[in-house]
């Protein structure tokens, strides 16, 4: 009987799942009443992520460890949820990394990395997963993009550029798959309290020092809320919202020298 019960609820699939934002999403969906699919490099902190997640709430939690960064991993995790019988409700496309430097500084190997992650596997399992929501008639996507998807970012200059394709194609496909039923949501949280900092150099940089960072707590609280009311883009934080909008009064040079500016080290 439990069995039956877990299998009627839907099923929330999150990449990047092991910390950060993904991993708040992940306790905001199994709060919700999801199971979850979680997907990340990591399996022993997923496998700790799945035994936490157990434990507080009534849910299955399957772990699937998977490297986006290889060109097979998006059809491979496609398939592997498909021989497991597990019908995917939502897809939350959270997994992704930047590179902070002059651009010309990384070899073309890394920047070929960083796009297969953020660009590539998203477009693979939007592409996947969105078929078959559109064949049932109803499904949800939650792509993680960012405020940078809205301007130039120098010294993160391919970063910026990923999310603004990720926020451009969330738009796009929401806008032609609506009337499918299914719905597609891009978040788009400014500066957050995430090891993103450390993992990029960042700590010392003035936007790493920003009184107005956000927890990804509240970044994915706002991100499922959003979901939930099938909104097409969702910036989360009064100032966030505030930067987002006077991007389309300025000229286009100015915001890209502010963000030289908040993303260089003092």
């Amino acid at each position: 009987m439990r069995k039956t019960a877990l299998m009627m609820r839907k099923t929330a699939l999150i990449t990047g799942a092991s910390a950060g934002i993904g991993l708040e999403l992940c306790k905001v969906f199994a709060g919700n009443g999801y199971n979850i699919v979680l997907v990340s490099r990591n399996r022993q902190k997923l496998e700790q992520v799945a035994r936490e997640l157990e434990n507080k709430h009534y849910l299955q939690a399957t772990v699937i460890p998977k490297d986006l960064c290889e060109p097979t991993a998006p059809q491979a995790l496609y398939d592997e949820i498909a021989a497991m019988g597990i019908v995917i409700d939502v897809l939350v496309n959270n997994a992704a990394f930047g590179l902070y430097g002059r651009f010309t500084d990384f070899s073309v190997r890394r920047h070929m990395g960083m796009i297969q992650v953020n660009i590539t596997a998203l477009t693979v399992l939007c592409k996947l997963f969105g078929a078959d929501m559109v064949k049932k008639g109803a499904g949800s996507i939650l792509n993680v993009a960012s405020t940078a998807a809205f301007q130039a970012g120098p010294l993160l200059g391919s970063y910026y550029a990923s999310k603004a394709y990720v926020l451009m194609l969330s738009e796009a496909m929401n806008s032609e798959l609506r009337k499918d039923g299914v719905t597609v949501t891009a978040l788009c949280p400014g500066p957050t309290q995430t090891e993103f900092f450390e993992r990029n150099d960042m700590i010392g940089t003035n936007v790493a020092k920003s009184p107005w960072l956000m927890s990804a707590a509240d970044v994915a609280a706002a991100g499922y809320a959003g979901l939930i009311k099938k909104k097409c883009i969702v910036i989360p934080g009064f100032f966030n919202k505030l930067l987002a909008f006077s991007v389309r009064l300025s000229p286009r040079w100015l915001p890209a020298e502010i963000v030289c500016y908040l993303n260089r080290k003092k």
